[in-house]
């Protein structure tokens, strides 16, 4: 049998690698740059699906993953997964004890916004380097001589770089979280996995209003009400046609169906708007996936 490849945001010890062993911890698992990198791989059949993450509990959206997927790279949602995400300050061996003295601090602009209070309270002088994930950070500093430097990272990274951690879950809230998103070519497609039918599912639309109907929001907003079908996120994104203009992204927390999502995309559709359906997908539990990979 032929093992299927999943991207992620490299390199390893990402949480995004975490993520991707957690969902599919029996397939080829390849590392990117960067977000758009892992798209573009699979729209280039590079590969066959990708682990990118989609919205932080603390930071909101990411926006690059969202941006990308709507004007550039174009796929299906197909499943997603929440998982914790703790936050450590991670230095050289030889720095452990002197992790107050870091000059300088790399980490994936989410997980310094994540850290905002930290940083400021116990390294207010330290200067600040993004990089495009965690792990990249960790690789950096770890291969950085003559430098008391650190990276905000996870404990796999620790192990992966050979890193000392310096002060552990340092993010700035508790419950912190990160929702990662699989996409994957294709339309969508019936799921009749025997195994999937106690998960609980999404449906993401991406919904344009008319330039000329007052209310549009409210009456967008009311065909999913009467309904009865739950909306887990409403979120505005600019078009990038010129300021004013934006689409909305919309969770429902259901399967797409043959009558209520349907209903709603052709009511819309009467009041004017546009309306994608970008994937109807199952929600894995980030424990019921690691007791089974245990």
């Amino acid at each position: 049998m032929v093992r299927s490849t999943v991207a992620f945001l490299g390199p390893k010890g990402s949480f995004t690698e975490a993520a991707a062993r957690a969902l599919f911890p029996n397939e080829t698992h390849v590392p990117f740059r960067s977000i758009p990198d892992c798209m573009d791989a699979v729209n280039e059949s590079n590969v066959d699906c990708a682990v990118v993450p989609l919205e932080n509990a603390i930071e909101g959206s990411v926006n690059i993953t969202l941006d990308y997927l709507i004007h550039h790279q174009r796929m299906e949602m197909v499943g997603e997964v929440t998982a914790p995400i703790n936050q450590n300050l991670l230095v050289k061996k030889e720095d452990a004890t002197a992790w107050k003295d870091v000059k300088k601090v790399y980490s994936h602009p989410q997980a310094i916004a994540q850290c905002h209070q930290f940083l400021r309270e116990h390294l207010p002088n330290a200067e600040i380097s993004y990089t495009n994930s965690t792990a990249e950070a960790a690789r950096l500093v770890s291969e950085l001589d003559g430098e008391t430097v650190a990276a905000i990272a996870n404990d796999i990274s620790a192990q992966e770089y050979g890193l000392d951690i310096a002060q552990a879950d340092i993010n700035d809230y508790e419950n912190n979280q990160t929702r990662f998103i699989v996409l994957k070519k294709g339309s969508l497609a019936e799921e009749d996995s025997s195994e999937k039918k106690e998960l609980t599912y999404k449906t993401t639309l991406m919904i344009t209003l008319p330039t000329d109907f007052s209310g549009a929001l409210h009456q967008v907003l009311s065909a999913f009400a009467w309904r009865k079908i739950n909306l887990s996120k409403i979120e505005s994104r600019p078009r990038k046609t010129g300021l004013g203009n934006y689409f909305f992204i919309i969770d429902a927390d259901m399967k797409l169906d043959k009558v209520l999502i349907p209903g709603v995309c052709e009511e819309l559709k009467a009041l004017g708007c546009t309306v994608e359906i970008l994937g109807s997908y199952p929600c894995y539990e980030w424990e019921t996936l690691c007791s089974v990979t245990k």
